[in-house]
């Protein structure tokens, strides 16, 4: 680390020499709005596994005054999903369950309506599954869980379309993976992925995090701007459903995570190849899905949006470049942003 500092500052005096703003100077300019006393972002640029860029702006925690960082803990929401397709594809390397079993084998109490719902429907979000959020009762404010995902899915004998038949994006799909997770593994979600995935990767603190069981280091706290300030909006009735979106971790997590994605330390080549094959077609004609990621022209990504964060984590993984952000804030959605900074990554690499 010591080196790279070195290296970055002599970039710096070789940018102030030119003229020409250094690619940090350049991505602080686009990242201006989230510096200062304002909910802040932790950003990752990395290429070829080096951190061209990795800092913190603004703030994880407005009340207490602490400055986000490359530690900061952040709500990773739907970029969560990822974690939750590796579990079920560790599970499927051990022999503990197969990708086209059916649902039901390991959640019967589910309706019949779902019989022909295999894991790879879940997967992939070609279920047809209910949404769950929209069969809570609005006018219960207490948080549900996985578990709870499915007792609202049980009396429900009915899909909003024949399983494998269609594409809709599916958060009870996810929460009922986490609980076929607990099911194959006899472990705990939260357990099995600490166990299988955070400790052998070094990301020490990351959790899928559980109210009154586990703590969030050095957490970013959610905030939403509403008639001209900041209103902490860290949690809602469904943040805590794990296996859609529950995971906390900060950037220096996530490069770990990426650098496992590159060889067969966590996944074999064949479950990484299923997790980035562009499986199902979406809602969007350049947009595919595979086992937690979505598939772009050479592109693997994920966003994930919950109530006080916005996050997206890009990768090209022919050009060993990946962009993370992660923001504690409702607005604006990083995607744009971060595919911007990318842009920036890529014109210095090619110069």
């Amino acid at each position: 680390m010591r080196a790279f500092v070195a290296a970055l500052a002599v970039a710096m005096l070789a940018g102030c020499a030119t003229g020409r703003p250094t690619l940090e100077q350049r991505i602080d300019a686009l990242m201006r709005d989230y510096d200062g006393d304002v909910p802040g972002a932790s950003l990752l640029v990395l290429r070829d596994g080096v951190p061209l860029v990795r800092r913190g702006y603004g703030l994880a925690d407005l009340e207490a005054g602490t400055s986000a960082t490359p530690g900061t803990h952040y709500r990773l929401a739907s970029v969560s999903k990822q974690f939750t397709a590796a579990a079920i594809l560790l599970l499927a390397q051990d022999g503990r369950l197969r990708l086209d079993d059916p649902v039901r084998r390991w959640l019967p109490t589910l309706p019949a309506a779902v019989d022909t719902v295999t894991l790879h429907h879940l997967l992939t979000h070609t279920s047809g599954l209910l949404d769950y959020e929209d069969l809570m009762d609005p006018a219960d404010t207490r948080q549900v869980h996985d578990v709870d995902v499915l007792h609202l899915l049980e009396p429900q004998d009915r899909t909003y379309f024949a399983p494998g038949s269609d594409y809709l994006y599916s958060n009870s799909g996810y929460a009922l993976l986490a609980l076929v997770v607990e099911r194959a593994s006899g472990q705990r979600y939260a357990d099995f992925l600490a166990a299988r995935i955070f400790r052998p990767l070094g990301m020490m603190h990351a959790v899928a995090h559980e109210d009154g069981r586990t703590q969030v280091v050095d957490r970013a706290f959610g905030y939403s701007f509403e008639n001209g300030a900041w209103r902490r909006t860290d949690q809602s009735t469904t943040s805590a459903v794990l296996g859609d979106g529950g995971i906390y971790a900060s950037i220096d997590d996530l490069a770990r995570w990426d650098a496992a994605l590159y060889d067969d330390r966590l996944l074999t080549d064949a479950s990484r190849e299923l997790a980035f094959t562009p499986m199902t077609a979406t809602d969007d004609p350049q947009v595919r899905y595979g086992y937690g990621w979505r598939v772009t022209a050479g592109m693997l990504w994920h966003s994930g949006e919950s109530i006080g964060f916005r996050n997206v984590i890009l990768r090209w993984p022919q050009r060993r470049l990946t962009v993370v952000l992660l923001t504690n804030r409702n607005d604006p959605e990083p995607y744009e942003l971060a595919t911007r900074i990318a842009a920036l990554a890529m014109d210095e690499s090619d110069r």
